[in-house]
């Protein structure tokens, strides 16, 4: 009987937690590439000075400020990534988790030779170094295809 009640629990907070991301699935996220982080510990981004939420910067060589369609791809190549919005030097790509379907928003935006880098969780409070383990992975591979300076 125990098993029976603890596979209706775990089937129940499953159904809750896919409904509970839902209503933002659907929604149109607005551009927040500029916007410094909420409180909540489920985002990062290079605007922020907040140690918790801070990225280093993305500063582009001079071939990586050629290449910003390569650029696209790889932010595409991460995992559960596909693009939502583009625009002139800006994408907006969201990442889905594997279990749960969670979207993530990691958003670019090219200004100068500087990539603004801004990646938050939709729903939950915290993302358990998601978002910033993200980033790393897209700065890994921008340095590997010798994209960005190594300051």
């Amino acid at each position: 009987m125990n098993s029976r009640l603890l596979l209706l629990a775990i089937t129940t907070t499953m159904a809750m937690a896919g409904c509970s991301n839902a209503d933002s699935e659907n929604a149109m996220v607005a551009d927040r590439s500029l916007q410094t982080c909420d409180d909540k510990p489920n985002c990062v981004s290079t605007r922020d000075k907040r140690d918790d939420f801070q990225l280093a910067k993305f500063t582009l060589n001079e071939t990586g400020l050629a290449h910003w369609a390569d650029i696209e791809q790889i932010a595409l190549s991460l995992s559960g990534a596909s693009l939502a919005k583009k625009a002139t030097n800006y994408l907006h790509i969201e990442c889905r988790s594997a279990v749960f379907g969670f979207v993530d928003d990691f958003e670019l935006r090219l200004q100068g030779n500087e990539i603004i880098v801004r990646s938050e969780s939709r729903t939950g409070y915290s993302d358990f170094g998601v978002n910033r383990e993200r980033a790393e992975a897209f700065r890994t591979m921008l340095l590997e295809s010798h994209y960005l300076t190594s300051e």
